[in-house]
């Protein structure tokens, strides 16, 4: 085991799809680079992890010239369903477990005389920060969102700007170079926001931020160059995304963070033309009224596209019924579309049958498709998605508005689907889009690149670790 293997770092996520995989996606990528690195999140969802993935506790997996390690700690929550609780009592029960399971690991490690050199979290656990300083250990986050919504939020809460209020609730939000309506802000932020416990979560994390050292984003110079200038005036900030692509530039072991297994649809993929299967998902959380799934139904029908559409039976969590399709859809469209409950997406959008990809506009989602080269048609329902679909659209150019966020609770009709589908895989539109989405393939690829912007940042960041450790050393 090298020198840097001996370079310890704890990553604690929160327990959600689209917080691990970016999450994990930067374990793999540090440990490739030669650290030892333990990824830990809770037992409720490291059940999944573990069949889903073939991962066993505690094993430790060579990667690259270093390690990484899985740790699950149990979160509190009654396994048999028996006693249900909300969200903001599962994060409380998450933080009083979670404190006590860092503290331990740091106090083990450090006996065990292999001290923790580095802890990174990601958003909704900003508690870890806390953890990580009572202990004199340094710490990072990694922001899981863009650059631009880290910025709202950064001007929400130092109250740089106006935002809307119960008061003045359709005022625009000013950010740098860019004007957001009312519904256009992280609708967390919102006074009318469905789930305002989220926005209050989020924010907790902006109280802390002097304390990690630095702050890593999933995004790349090329795209947010302008918010990046910004935010650099206020906190250390390295962009070293898009991190899937970081992955595979230094990583050949596929681990992941799904918490679902996936339908076999590549094969199927293979069957198709080049550009011409339009991808359909929402993402792992969200879920649509049946109505609204009808809609798309029959809008498929209508534009009689290829389709490929991830239909994810809802979360037991939410009591809801699984979403019924048309009578006849499935036999109508046999010989062109395929329904599948879950798929191995980074594999399909950069398969070349994908022409676009019908999105709920998650982070994660979105710099996947922007990194492949894949036009969107965005369907986004809350949070920082609204936001996301807005750059897509209007800013990275390589985008058509279909959805406009559940907090608006406008239906969209199937001529509007059929309409827009169209128009996003055929006919000019559809060619301006492709050219912009090849545009930013170009500049993400260059961004992951050995002399790349992200390449350099990363290895600012391990060298930033290497520092600190040896402060720490020397002060023993």
């Amino acid at each position: 085991m090298g020198s840097e293997a001996s370079v310890r770092v704890l990553m604690v996520s929160f327990p959600a799809q689209g917080h691990i995989n970016p999450l994990l996606r930067l374990a793999k990528s540090l440990a490739a680079k030669g650290l030892y690195v333990t990824f830990a999140t809770t037992e409720s969802v490291g059940k999944h992890m573990r069949t889903t993935n073939n991962i066993t506790d505690e094993s430790v997996i060579s990667i690259g010239d270093g390690f990484l390690k899985f740790d699950f700690f149990e979160d509190g929550v009654a396994e048999d369903g028996t006693k249900k609780i909300g969200l903001s009592e599962q994060c409380a029960l998450l933080e009083l477990v979670g404190r006590q399971y860092v503290s331990q690991v740091i106090k083990k490690q450090a006996e065990e005389n292999q001290p923790i050199s580095c802890i990174i979290n990601n958003p909704f656990v900003p508690w870890v920060t806390d953890v990580a300083a009572q202990h004199a250990i340094p710490s990072a986050i990694l922001w899981v969102q863009s650059c631009a919504v880290f910025t709202a939020y950064y001007s929400y809460f130092h109250k740089l700007v106006s935002f809307p209020s119960d008061a003045d609730p359709y005022i625009d939000v000013q950010l740098p170079s860019l004007v957001l309506k009312y519904n256009e802000i992280p609708d967390f932020l919102h006074p009318f926001s469905a789930y305002p416990f989220l926005g209050t979560l989020i924010l907790e994390q902006f109280k802390t931020l002097s304390k990690p050292f630095c702050l890593l984003v999933d995004s790349f110079e090329e795209l947010e160059g302008e918010y990046l200038e910004y935010l650099s005036k206020f906190v250390t900030i390295r962009p070293v995304g898009p991190l899937f692509k970081t992955t595979k530039a230094t990583c050949t072991r596929d681990i992941r963070g799904d918490l679902t297994k996936s339908d076999d649809c590549i094969e199927w993929l293979n069957s198709r033309k080049a550009t011409s299967v339009v991808y359909i998902s929402f993402g792992s959380i969200v879920y649509l009224p049946q109505e609204q799934v009808t809609e798309i139904a029959y809008g498929i029908m209508k534009s009689q596209v290829s389709f490929l559409w991830v239909l994810k039976p809802p979360p037991e969590e939410f009591g809801v019924p699984p979403h019924v399709l048309p009578s006849g859809f499935l036999e109508g469209t046999r010989e062109r579309g395929k329904v599948v409950q879950w798929s191995p997406q980074e594999e399909v959008l950069s398969h070349p049958s994908v022409a676009c990809f019908m999105t709920h506009c998650g982070w994660n989602s979105s710099m996947e498709a922007v990194s492949l080269g894949v036009p969107m048609l965005t369907f986004p329902a809350w949070g920082d998605q609204v936001t996301n679909a807005k750059f897509i659209v209007d800013v990275f150019g390589v985008g058509i508005r279909l959805g406009y966020g559940q907090a608006q609770n406008k239906m969209i009709s199937r001529d509007e689907v059929s309409k827009c589908l169209l128009e996003a895989t055929i006919g000019p539109k559809a060619q301006a889009l492709k050219q912009n989405a090849f545009k930013w393939r170009k500049a993400a690829e260059e961004a992951v690149s050995v002399s790349g912007s992200s390449a350099r940042n990363l290895d600012a960041f391990l060298q930033d670790i290497k520092d600190r450790r040896l402060v720490t050393d020397h002060r023993k």
